[in-house]
């Protein structure tokens, strides 16, 4: 990988360089494999144009779905689109927004789809989501960077080749996996996923899409079913009302 620019905004990006050398030794070797070499030249080259025009990037940390989920203990793949956009709210989970930002309507929904299936007793006050994660849910977005206040603004450049790649490696995983695709983005990655795993299908949880069957899908409680029947510890849904 060709990645030698550093990359500041308001605050410091570290380059992808020192950020994939960071991660734990599996998602390090997958993201260094070659074929993605010049996906890695499209990303850098993006970034790069983005600092030379003065624009500010999210998340700071790009990595944090691989830093807190370990490779060969995910359980459940949930598959975002690109990074929150405003400022404060993406921090490299999708779905998620750090502490004290105020919940986005799809992760709103997700929660109430939870509370009405009963997989979760209360709902909860943050949309930090770190606790699914450490538990072995990976929170992936299919692209990995966005320019603030700009959604999408990323997509197209080199992003989805890697994660296609990273999707790809981490079906063919012996462990038994969950895959919760909402929306039709999502479900495009299907064929990446072959048929040991299994896959949810169900409309994105945005307002404008959830009830046309997001709600009631029940995928959660699935999920959950499915894992146990093979073995696998579920996961706890609720995450701590602090």
């Amino acid at each position: 990988m060709q990645q030698n620019f550093m990359f500041q905004n308001e605050t410091e990006f570290e380059s992808i360089t020192h950020q994939v050398a960071a991660l734990p030794d599996a998602w390090k070797q997958i993201l260094s494999n070659s074929l993605l070499d010049s996906a890695w030249e499209q990303v850098n080259a993006l970034l790069a144009k983005e600092k030379e025009a003065g624009q500010t990037v999210y998340p700071t940390s790009l990595f944090t779905a691989f830093h807190l989920t370990k490779l060969d203990q995910i359980k459940i793949v949930i598959l975002g689109q690109d990074p929150y956009h405003g400022e404060g709210e993406a921090h490299g989970l999708a779905f998620s927004v750090q502490k004290g930002v105020k919940i986005p309507p799809s992760l709103r929904n997700m929660f109430k789809e939870q509370l009405e299936s009963n997989a979760i007793t209360s709902a909860p006050v943050s949309g930090e989501l770190s606790e699914w994660a450490k538990q072995g849910v990976l929170l992936l977005n299919t692209v990995l960077s966005v320019r603030k206040d700009k959604a999408g603004s990323h997509r197209g450049h080199g992003w989805e080749t890697i994660t296609n790649h990273l999707i790809s490696v981490i079906a063919n995983q012996s462990q038994p996996i969950v895959f919760l695709l909402w929306g039709s983005d999502a479900q495009k990655k299907k064929s990446l996923i072959p048929s040991h795993q299994l896959v949810l299908e169900a409309p994105h949880p945005s307002p404008l899409s959830s009830y046309r069957g997001f709600f009631g899908c029940n995928h959660f409680n699935k999920a959950n079913e499915w894992l146990q029947e093979r073995g696998v510890k579920p996961i706890n849904w609720q995450l701590p009302n602090t």
